[in-house]
C-alpha cells in the first residue's frame, strides 16, 4: 500500500509548475518535471513568464550549460523516487550557475523544492512552486 501511495504522489509531482521569486513573489517561469528514459526524474524551464527574462542566458554556468538560454535549460537532474518524494540528483540555480543537492515533495497542493549544500538537506532553503 505504501508503495502505491508513493507512486501516486510522484505522479502528482510530474508536469508543469510555476516558479515564484522568493524576494518579489512574482511568477518567473514554468518548470516541467518529467521522468527520463533512464528512469530518473528531471525538470526543465519550459517557459519564461517575465518578458524581461526571455533572452536570458546562463552566463554563470560552467561546462556544457555555459551561455545556454535559460528557457529550455534542464535545472533538475537525476533525481529518483523514494517514499513519495524525489531525492538525490542535483538542482541548478541558473542565476549563480551553482548546483545543489535536491529534494522535491508536495505540501498542501504545492511543490516544495529543497536545495541544499549537504546531502542531508540541513544547509539550504526551500522554494514553493504553484501548479
Amino acid at each position: 500500500m505504501l508503495s502505491m501511495a508513493g507512486k501516486a504522489q510522484i505522479s502528482q509531482i510530474l508536469g508543469d509548475w510555476k516558479t515564484v521569486d522568493d524576494k518579489t513573489g512574482e511568477r518567473r517561469s514554468v518548470v516541467t518535471i518529467y521522468k527520463g528514459s533512464d528512469g530518473l526524474y528531471y525538470g526543465k524551464i519550459s517557459k519564461m513568464l517575465m518578458y524581461t527574462d526571455l533572452d536570458l542566458k546562463c552566463d554563470q554556468c560552467k561546462g556544457e550549460d555555459y551561455n545556454k538560454p535559460i528557457e529550455g535549460l534542464v535545472i533538475i537532474r537525476g533525481m529518483e523516487a523514494k517514499d513519495g518524494e524525489l531525492v538525490g540528483g542535483k538542482v541548478l540555480d541558473p542565476e549563480s550557475g551553482k548546483f545543489y543537492y535536491g529534494k522535491i515533495y508536495l505540501k498542501n497542493g504545492k511543490l516544495v523544492l529543497r536545495g541544499s549544500l549537504d546531502k542531508r538537506g540541513f544547509l539550504g532553503r526551500n522554494q514553493t512552486w504553484e501548479r
